[in-house]
């Protein structure tokens, strides 16, 4: 074991910022907006927690989505913050569930509706095709698929790429017919 040296602070005071000469544009490589899990651990939430209580942890943390694992850890969906908007939880309390006994699974999007992007067309694709392709398709969240490894590599997030960009991204979701039906029956 090594035994480190301890220095005084009292005569610095510059702090050191990132290099802002890389500026984020839309002709910028698609993998700088990449949220990539060999490098940063996904967001995870177990699939039987109350989604009250994800809720709160998600509001105390400032975090937007998580990916939902079964108990066999396993990826079954996403549950963002919006999912689990009042609204939201209101209807499931209309057509008689227990706000209390509501799961995550009750409001999370399903991985077989949810779309992606294969990897090594995304190394391949710029900022711009990442954003035209989420505008177009309604997606405010893609994950990233790494079809020669058959695993889920990462995720794209509009709300990243906007901060990054330092600018608004409009996305406007494309209900499917169920959910127009459901909008329509109240």
């Amino acid at each position: 074991m090594k035994n480190l040296e301890l220095y005084e602070t009292e005569s610095l005071d510059h702090l050191v910022w990132p290099d802002d000469k890389q500026v984020l544009s839309s002709s910028t490589s698609a993998l700088t907006v990449f949220t990539d899990f060999t490098m940063y651990r996904p967001l995870i939430i177990d699939s039987s927690v109350k989604a009250v209580l994800l809720e709160e942890l998600m509001k105390k943390a400032q975090v937007r989505m998580k990916l939902v694992l079964d108990k066999d850890r396993k990826f079954i969906g996403i549950v963002s913050h919006n999912d689990l908007s009042e609204q939201h939880i209101l209807k499931k309390v209309a057509h008689g569930n227990s706000r209390e006994e509501l799961l995550v699974t009750d409001f999370m999007t399903p991985k077989s509706k949810l779309k992606s992007f294969d990897y090594q067309q995304l190394s391949q694709a710029s900022v711009g095709d990442v954003i035209r392709t989420l505008q177009h398709n309604g997606q405010q969240h893609c994950l990233v698929i790494d079809h020669n490894t058959h695993e889920i590599r990462g995720l794209i997030s509009s709300t990243e790429i906007a901060r990054k960009l330092g600018m608004p991204l409009k996305i406007n979701s494309q209900p499917s017919f169920m959910q127009l039906f459901n909008e329509i029956e109240g």
